[in-house]
């Protein structure tokens, strides 16, 4: 890879990760584009390791959150003496409990290599960009009932990381599928975006590190000076336009909802549907 393709890959990556537009899918499409093997062995490596820098994007934005203990007082009601000891926990045992569906599903169908095939497919990418954009323009009016006073519980935290694993099909969107379990299980946009972006955390550490971990048991040779000074800058671009993205994303779905990224979601998968159909190269460089 090129110093151009890492740093536009990388900018892909953190621009889409947090965004209802599946990063996924965008960083098929833009491989494609760009010419880059997407089963070459140090491509591979680079997609997923660059999430490292998104990750941290979060934690640095919201580090009051990650790092601060809860010294608030026990609700005087509360009898479950399980509830009252992880009370100063909270924030880390809902999102223990928000990546269970991630385990209990995503993990066996990734060993499993149930849903490789797809992760190569732009058709699959393109049908679900369509598919998930058709919904997100009536997502607001079905579920945006929302109440400040709602907060994240245990089952709330359940429900939004089932429908995180809707997200192993390229093309759907983690973010789309964790802000809609959340607003479906009556949360307000804002509060579904920031508990979608705490869940991320742990859901994407977890797979980049197992990812790492078969990696270097392979024979692999890609770890060169060149690879690891692309994979350095492909983490730090990454991490940058993350932490903007993010900034940004909050206060217009707020105030926006999810209407315009269905409509970006409709117009790109109906342009890769028709580039395909009429055999244009996807390939911007040979």
């Amino acid at each position: 890879m090129t110093l151009l393709q890492t740093i536009i890959i990388s900018i892909i990556e953190g621009l889409t990760e947090f965004l209802p537009v599946s990063s996924t899918g965008h960083m098929i499409i833009t491989q494609k584009l760009l010419g880059v093997p997407a089963n070459d062995e140090f491509v591979h490596a680079f997609t997923f390791i660059i999430q490292f820098g998104a990750i941290l994007s979060v934690v640095c934005l919201y580090w009051k959150r990650f790092f601060q203990i809860d010294h608030t007082p026990v609700p005087a009601d509360e009898k479950s003496k399980f509830k009252r000891f992880i009370h100063p926990i909270r924030f880390y045992w809902l999102l223990f409990v928000g990546v269970i569906p991630a385990f209990i599903i995503g993990l066996p169908a990734k060993k499993s290599g149930l849903l490789d095939w797809l992760l190569e497919s732009v058709w699959a990418v393109a049908i679900m960009l369509v598919v998930g954009g058709i919904f997100m323009l009536y997502c607001d009016k079905i579920f945006n009932k929302g109440k400040e006073e709602n907060q994240i519980t245990e089952k709330r935290a359940i429900r939004i990381g089932l429908f995180q694993c809707l997200s192993l099909i390229p093309g759907t969107s983690r973010s789309m599928a964790t802000i809609v379990g959340g607003m479906a299980s009556g949360l307000t946009r804002k509060r579904a975006a920031e508990y979608s972006f705490f869940l991320a955390v742990p859901t994407m550490a977890g797979a980049t590190v197992l990812d790492m971990y078969d990696l270097l048991n392979s024979d692999s040779t890609w770890a060169s000076a060149h690879n690891l000074t692309m994979l350095a800058v492909g983490c730090v671009v990454s991490f940058i336009v993350a932490l903007l993205a993010m900034k940004w994303f909050v206060s217009f779905l707020a105030k926006y909802g999810f209407k315009w990224f269905g409509w970006y979601r409709i117009i790109v998968g109906l342009i890769i549907i028709i580039m395909l159909l009429c055999d244009i190269p996807l390939n911007m460089v040979d």
